[in-house]
């Protein structure tokens, strides 16, 4: 996907290689679209802001099979658009692949594919968004199933694997007549990988030799993820591993990309430490839950004793869904694993259908209890999309006022300082 004057996201991160030579810093900021109003929002926000936006969507959530958002990469570029249209956003606006690489699509490894069988998923993956117009495919081969549990790949294994993919995306493009397209590669997700900046040079080193290799040198990435303190769990960013990965990185081209940014105490620290890139996405999902919760306790105090009867039953419905669908239990710890839902604590059953809710907002039976909290706490004067995308939108707006990207367009998009 072509940004406005035609730029692409390795122009995007030249120039934000340059703006921090200049002194002025930048991180952009990829939302990972989980839900039709995070991406509404995205696009909302990229008009408020003016600032360009990358969609960092996973296979879980886009792919040939429309994934848990209902939709195939081809239809979510084209609801991008849609939207984009809507709002009259003039910010470039990215479509990304996030995790692309074996067994990252969760039916991947509940169907027990081989590694063969799983990389020709992946491989029909990529030529999917590449024929959708996606504008960078993360190439992330860093998840191996057939090794024990705790164990990671060995690195060369890692970059062997990332050339492969990387060397099939761009057949397919030369195929297919499309523009250049950028990369993300990275060894810091939370299946291990990158244990230190030892495995890190070794990566990068090994990546050179292996795209040049491959007779694809131009293909080099321009993101580059990097264990910068940040993980499921932990939301401390550590600035100083970051500033010295970041001027590697910019030595090649390339910018350092946080992941797990979800939460992040310091998000301030990732312009100032140089790194270039940022996903956010879980953080949205709860956003839009609290959102919807709010609009819960709003029909309890309209409806009164009525609301056993007459309310929606949202909360209720959301629950069975994410219990029906089984998703809960790849977040279950080593302990808890063979529980029934119900066996746990009641704090960590609210974690998990939290953590949950992106995989069943389109649901059957969440959809429908959501119109009807929609329909029993609207009035004239009170819309209650508008009041959750907007929530939404200020908490994507907390990072791109962190990331020094509110108001970037005359810099990143004319260059003019």
């Amino acid at each position: 996907m072509v940004g406005e004057g035609g730029l692409n996201i390795n122009d995007i991160v030249e120039r934000v290689i340059w703006l921090r030579r200049q002194g002025k810093s930048m991180t952009l900021l990829a939302v990972c679209p989980n839900s039709d109003a995070v991406l509404e929002a995205t696009i909302k926000a990229a008009v408020l802001y003016r600032s360009p936006m990358l969609f960092a969507a996973t296979l879980n959530q886009v792919d040939r099979d429309g994934g848990y958002t209902g939709m195939t990469p081809a239809a979510f570029v084209s609801r991008m658009r849609e939207l984009a249209e809507e709002y009259s956003c003039a910010s470039p606006l990215f479509p990304c692949l996030d995790h692309g690489g074996p067994w990252l699509k969760d039916a991947h490894t509940l169907a027990g594919l081989s590694l063969d069988e799983t990389m020709d998923e992946v491989k029909a993956s990529l030529d999917a968004c590449i024929e959708a117009g996606y504008g960078l495919l993360h190439v992330d081969p860093t998840v191996d199933r057939t090794l024990p549990r705790g164990h990671s790949l060995d690195i060369d294994v890692v970059v062997g694997r990332t050339c492969e993919l990387i060397a099939h995306a761009e057949s397919t493009r030369a195929r297919s007549g499309t523009q250049p397209i950028s990369y993300e590669v990275g060894t810091e997700e939370v299946h291990g990988g990158l244990a230190d900046e030892g495995v890190f040079e070794r990566f990068l080193d090994g990546l050179q030799s292996g795209l040049q290799n491959c007779g694809i040198p131009d293909a080099w990435p321009c993101f580059i993820v990097a264990k910068v303190g940040t993980d499921l769990h932990t939301t401390t960013f550590d600035g100083d591993v970051a500033r010295r990965l970041a001027d590697r990185v910019a030595q090649l081209g390339s910018v350092i990309k946080g992941h797990y940014t979800d939460w992040v105490a310091n998000p301030a620290d990732y312009p100032r430490s140089g790194v270039g890139g940022a996903n956010v996405g879980p953080e949205f999902t709860a956003t839009e839950l609290s959102a919807l919760k709010d609009l819960c306790e709003m029909e309890r105090r309209r409806l009164g004793d009525r609301v056993v009867i007459e309310g929606a039953g949202f909360e209720a419905a959301l629950e069975r869904a994410v219990v029906e669908s089984e998703r809960w239990r790849k977040w279950l710890t080593p302990e808890e694993e063979g529980s029934a839902f119900d066996e746990l604590e009641a704090e960590r059953r609210e974690w998990l259908v939290a953590t949950g809710a992106r995989y069943v907002w389109t649901e059957p039976g969440v959809k429908s209890a959501r119109q009807r909290l929609y329909t029993n706490v609207a009035s004239d004067d009170f819309d209650p999309h508008t009041y959750l995308v907007d929530r939404i939108v200020a908490s994507i707006g907390r990072y791109v006022k962190a990331f020094g990207l509110q108001d970037s367009l005359d810099v990143l998009v004319d260059g003019v300082l």
